[in-house]
């Protein structure tokens, strides 16, 4: 990666620290807070795993393919945590990215700070979006703070424990109870906002944190510019009101893979579409993260090659905003380790999404219909009588999309529905299990819907005339 030259800026204020301590820099109240920036209404989150997305691991390594991820109409990128990792009692050889041992530093197996500041930069000047993954209920044991500000932590019996019932020995619990650690864990937060213009942050198991902490630390970020809060978390409404943006749909994600291996028909999804969030708000929806594909199956694994094309079609328009983890528009069908060196093969995927993912992004950006949240529109069920078939519109003022997907490995003749209104739509994606995904926009064949017979499955984006 070439080196830039930043002068005497924001480079040189940074490398001056030796600690989260800012630059005094006035801060500015620049709108409301807990309102998400518009910028993440339409775009989709790619989740980059620095240490095994090249050979290198480096951050300099990964910038030279932001491109890529830009070329897939992707304009967020989510961090894995790039903090430096705790060697007391680590797990595994390289150990957990989720061990901290100091909030205001870059880990030297990914490089440097200035890398860092130039990894934001540039995607900056590529209109991308930079998250990074916050860990703030728990520090590891090499943490200045055990030592320093042991109070700052949940003791028994005097004695400095990890999270209960969590099974993280590698990790020591954090005293939420104590304001001078919540101050810390804030100003921590606030440098890398102020000083290298993080747009805002993943937060690892949220719901371990109270819900004040995160609307006091949304509030302070907020004066700073409007970030975007993510939440690991996908049952404490509470955190939406205020501290979040959205949070995962856990439950979506489980019942897809039941869809998928035939246990469970579509009709099931729509309990699972982001009805009844705080208004603004709104879910993550994925096929694949690091934790699923590294414990519970890879993308293949869990949908199969034939249905991933539906999969990915019904993630992209259904309410919410939509996920993809390192190696998934590969279909890398390798569970990657998680604390071990295991560098992506990107020549061993099963099959090529990348089209199919930009096309998908760029209809969701060119529909506002299918925006997230209150700048989207609301779903509304298509009857079709099967419950393998997925049906349903979305409209924003006279914007209208139609989605048929049928989610099942079986040809579907749908009896129930009727189509004929659709006669001169416009087909933005047509595709099927087997073949590469039509992409062009054409007007449909008034034949094509006309016996209402579905191919495994197969699956319809439409754009109905204004």
């Amino acid at each position: 990666m070439r080196k830039r030259n930043f002068g005497i800026g924001i480079l040189a204020a940074m490398l001056m620290l030796t600690s989260c301590g800012q630059t005094g820099k006035e801060t500015q109240v620049t709108g409301e807070t807990g309102e998400a920036p518009e910028w993440a209404n339409a775009s989709a989150i790619y989740e980059v795993n620095i240490r095994q997305y090249t050979p290198e691991g480096t951050i300099d390594a990964f910038a030279e393919h932001l491109d890529e991820i830009k070329d897939m109409g992707i304009d967020i990128i989510w961090l894995m945590p790039v903090h430096p990792i705790s060697e007391t009692k680590r797990s595994g050889k390289l150990g957990s990215y989720y061990s901290i041992t100091d909030y205001c530093e870059i880990n030297p197996e990914f490089g440097t700070k200035e890398d860092f500041a130039e990894l934001i930069e540039l995607a900056h000047e590529k209109e991308m979006h930079v998250m990074m993954d916050w860990v703030a209920n728990h520090t590891g044991w090499d943490c200045e703070w055990i030592t320093e500000h042991p109070d700052w932590y949940t003791q028994e019996n005097g004695e400095i424990i990890s999270p209960k019932n969590m099974g993280w020995p590698d990790v020591a619990d954090l005293n939420f109870d104590n304001k001078d650690m919540r101050k810390e864990m804030i100003d921590s937060m606030a440098y890398w906002v102020k000083e290298f213009d993080v747009d805002g942050f993943r937060c690892d198991y949220a719901t371990g944190v109270p819900v004040d902490f995160w609307e006091e630390a949304r509030t302070e970020l907020d004066k700073i510019k409007p970030v975007y809060m993510l939440a690991e978390d996908g049952k404490t409404k509470a955190l939406l009101n205020q501290a979040f943006d959205e949070n995962y749909n856990w439950d979506l994600y489980d019942n897809m893979v039941a869809v998928a291996n035939g246990s469970k028909t579509a009709d099931r999804l729509r309990l699972y579409l982001g009805k009844n969030y705080p208004e603004g708000t709104y879910p993550l929806n994925f096929l694949d993260n690091h934790d699923k594909n590294s414990y519970e199956g890879t993308i293949v694994e869990n949908f199969g090659t034939q249905g991933i094309p539906a999969f990915w079609t019904y993630l992209f328009t259904i309410p919410g905003q939509p996920l993809v983890y390192s190696s998934d528009e590969i279909g890398y069908d390798h569970a990657i380790a998680f604390m071990e060196k295991d560098t992506i093969a990107w020549d061993k995927g099963t099959a090529d999404y990348r089209p199919l993912i930009k096309a998908l992004s760029e209809v969701r950006k060119n529909h506002p219909a299918l925006y997230a949240g209150t700048a989207g529109g609301e779903i509304t069920e298509i009857e079709t009588g099967s419950k393998s078939m997925v049906a349903f519109s979305r409209t924003k003022d006279d914007d209208t999309v139609v989605v048929l997907i049928n989610l099942s490995k079986n040809e579907l003749h749908v009896k129930g529905a009727d189509f004929a209104e659709y006669a001169n739509a416009t087909v933005l994606i047509h595709g099927q299990a087997d073949g590469a995904p039509e992409t062009k926009s054409r007007k449909i064949d008034r034949s094509e819907l006309q016996d209402q017979t579905f191919a495994p499955w197969e699956y319809y984006v439409l754009s109905l005339d204004k």
